[in-house]
Order: structure tokens, then C-alpha cells, then sequence
């Protein structure tokens, strides 16, 4: 059976066999070339994608914020543009920083008061900027997840934001983002930072009007206070005042209604408001909100809300080529294939830690010398 051969049967019906007989087609070169797969058209032209933003479209504006927290250097000149495009239409809300040791509860805080806000008729924009994981470099907490409610309204936007390692509790991007948020409509806009401790005072260098939450009875008693951080604040929220809370919550406020009065805010008629209350409960939210607009209201009058805003356009600048030159740095060739042998020497000793750093740097140095 091996050795026989098949035969094609013997057709009578000349019709049949053309209609039921195999048809062995010899293939063409065309199917044995490899054609490349059509490349997706994910990216909208720079020009649509910023009037799709200024039209409050929200699936832009998440576009808008990966384009310009991308790492990659193809992406840097069309951020660029698409910020260029929108900055005339920025700067119209009032920006929130909130700060605070993890458990204090700014989730739930920030969640109560968007709501209350949206029924003012506010559109509310939240960056909520979580701690980076080191494996995959992306958000570990994942605050839109605890804001189920907010996320769920057609006037609120939530992005949550991996901090990338930087330091002073913001993501890398947070400037950029806040102005996406307010060229797209969103006229409060609420920072929540990482929550790691007294390193969380860059967030005061990007918003109007700065709150730190606390609890008391967590052992963070007056002496062990980080002045850094209570000298910036605008307001301090005692969270978590709920049953036996309520009365220690009330006496760790005096407390710091004391000591804040050695402290000297940079608004001259401002004096650091204290509340005591509940997020869970929606307790404290309305008297939080109406402390902001006084506030704006003041700084507007005296011109310090002004004059803050250039100034932390300023230091936008400078911050932006710190992180651009560590930046082209990090991804310059040479230094990547140059890091791993100076950490094998360092790790052996055969090369001191500042001398790593010399020769690093006159690499570097060297390259883009020879560039010019």
C-alpha cells in the first residue's frame, strides 16, 4: 500500500469532474514574500488632537497625557507642539495640592469633595500620582480604583500617574498634565501626591492652594512634625474624626493652631486653617471648599495669586532641563553600554564612586563636543 501511487479516478461526467475534482494550484512567489503588516493609525495629527482637547474630549485628552509622559524621544517634539497649541487656553482653575502620610486618607477626601464639586457645576480633573513600581515602572496603588464613584462622572477626569522615582511626592510630567486638564475644560484641578513624608513640598511649587491631611493619634505629635511641610500649607485637615477620633482629632487641632501662629504663611491677611472631620462622611468637605475660594479671593486681591503662578512657570523651566539633560544622559548610547562595565568595577573595586562619576561625565561630555 506504501508503494502505490494515487490515481485520479476516472471521470465520465465531464461537468462532474471540473465541479468535484481537487484543484492543486502551484503557489506564486507572492505568497512566499513576507509583507510587512499594516501599521496602526493610532496617533491623531497634533493639530486635531488639540482641538479635540479643547472640545473636552476625553479620549484626547488621555492621548495628550501618554504623548507627553512618553520616554521616548520621537514623542518630545510633538508634546512640545501640542502644549505650544494649547497654552493660550490654560491657566483659567484653581489648583489643589494635597498631601499627606499614607492612610490619611486623601483618596476618599479627594472622592468626597469632586463629587460635592461637581454638583456645584465644576468640572473636577484629579492626577493622582502613585508610587512607581520598580519592576514595571508603573503605578502600585492605582487611586482611580478607590475613586469608583468620581471616575463614574461624565464632569470628572482621573489619571493616575506613576511618580517615575521623582522626588518631592509629583509625577515627572504634572505641570504638563495640569495644563492638558485645563485646555480640555477642567476648572478645579486636584493634586494628590505620593504620600511618603516631608520630601512632598514640589507639589506647593505647582498649585494655588495647598492642604495637608493628617490623624491624630498616629504618634506625629508636634516635635516630631516636619516643619518643611507645615510651613507650606495653606490648611490642615484632621481626618478620621469619628468616634473615639473625634475628641483627639479636636485636641491635636489646638495643638497646631498654636504652633502655627509661630510660622509665617506668605500671604499677609492668611492665617493656616484647621479642620477637624470625616471624608467617609462628607463631614468638613463644604467648609474645605469655601477656605479655597477665600483663599483665591485674597490672593487675587493682594496679587500673590499672580505673582505665584509666574513664578512657578519659572521654575517649570529649570526643572525641565534638570530632567531633560539627566534625560539625554540616561539614553545616550555610549552610556548605556558603558554603565554595566562601571558597575562590574565598582562592584569588584577596581573603580572609586567618584571616579565612575568623572568618567561618566567626560564621556558624555566628550560626545557631544565632538557633535557641535
Amino acid at each position: 500500500m506504501e508503494n502505490e501511487r494515487y490515481q485520479e479516478p476516472e471521470w465520465h461526467d465531464k461537468e462532474r469532474k471540473e465541479k468535484f475534482a481537487v484543484k492543486i494550484v502551484k503557489p506564486s512567489n507572492a505568497f512566499n514574500e513576507v509583507k510587512p503588516r499594516p501599521v496602526k493609525k493610532n496617533e491623531l495629527p497634533i493639530e486635531e488632537l488639540a482641538e479635540r482637547i479643547l472640545a473636552g474630549e476625553r479620549t484626547a485628552l488621555a492621548k495628550a497625557i501618554t504623548l507627553v509622559e512618553s520616554n521616548s524621544e520621537k514623542h518630545f517634539d510633538k508634546a512640545r507642539k501640542l502644549l505650544e497649541m494649547l497654552m493660550p487656553q490654560t491657566g483659567n482653575s484653581i489648583r489643589i495640592g494635597i498631601s499627606g502620610i499614607p492612610g490619611a486618607g486623601k483618596s476618599t477626601f479627594i472622592e468626597k469633595l469632586g463629587l460635592y464639586l461637581i454638583e456645584q457645576n465644576h468640572k473636577v480633573a484629579v492626577l493622582a500620582v502613585d508610587p512607581s513600581s520598580t519592576i514595571t515602572k508603573g503605578s502600585i496603588l492605582g487611586d482611580k480604583t478607590r475613586m469608583e464613584k468620581l471616575s463614574q462622572q461624565e464632569n470628572a477626569f482621573i489619571r493616575p500617574s506613576p511618580s517615575g522615582g521623582a522626588l518631592g511626592g509629583v509625577a515627572r510630567k504634572s505641570r504638563e498634565i495640569i495644563l492638558l486638564y485645563e485646555a480640555a475644560g477642567y476648572d478645579v484641578i486636584l493634586v494628590e501626591t505620593v504620600g511618603v513624608g516631608q520630601s512632598e513640598i514640589t507639589v506647593r511649587t505647582m498649585v494655588d492652594f495647598f492642604l495637608l491631611m493628617m490623624i491624630a493619634g498616629t504618634g506625629d505629635s508636634l516635635q516630631g512634625i516636619k516643619r518643611g511641610i507645615l510651613e507650606i500649607a495653606d490648611a490642615l485637615f484632621f481626618n478620621k474624626a469619628e468616634g473615639e477620633n473625634k475628641t483627639k482629632s479636636e485636641i491635636a487641632s489646638k495643638e497646631f493652631e498654636t504652633a502655627l501662629k509661630y510660622f509665617s504663611h506668605p500671604v499677609k491677611n492668611w492665617q493656616p486653617q484647621i479642620f477637624t472631620g470625616s471624608a467617609l462622611n462628607g463631614v468638613g468637605i463644604k467648609e474645605f471648599w469655601d477656605t479655597v475660594l477665600k483663599f483665591v479671593e485674597i490672593t487675587k486681591t493682594e496679587g500673590y495669586f499672580y505673582e505665584n503662578r509666574k513664578k512657578q512657570t519659572v521654575n517649570w523651566v529649570f526643572e525641565t532641563i534638570e530632567n531633560e539633560l539627566k534625560m539625554r544622559f540616561y539614553n545616550n548610547k555610549s552610556i548605556r553600554q558603558l554603565i554595566p562595565q562601571v558597575k562590574d568595577k565598582i562592584i569588584n573595586g577596581e573603580l572609586l564612586p567618584v571616579n565612575a562619576v568623572e568618567l561618566l561625565l567626560r564621556k558624555y561630555f566628550s560626545e557631544n563636543q565632538n557633535k557641535d
